[in-house]
């Protein structure tokens, strides 16, 4: 159980660190879009934010499948 839990932890600094240089990357970005969503537009947004944000994201969500994956086994 220590195992999964180090991996969490891991994981989670990992990907804040990720996210904190994104913002810190992203302080001279021009390129700005508005996104599509069901519902509304979001504000201009640089293009590297969402594709740096879809990245956390499925990193993070990765990370928990694999954990899933691996308790079932045992």
């Amino acid at each position: 159980m220590r195992i999964y839990f180090n991996k969490i932890i891991f994981n989670t600094v990992f990907n804040l660190l990720l996210f904190l240089f994104l913002f810190i990357g992203l302080q001279n970005s021009t390129n700005k879009t508005k996104i599509n969503l069901f519902i509304n537009e979001t504000i201009n947004l640089p293009v590297g934010f969402s594709l740096g944000t879809s990245f956390i994201l499925g990193s993070i969500a990765g990370s928990f499948l694999n954990f899933n994956i691996l308790k079932k086994k045992n």
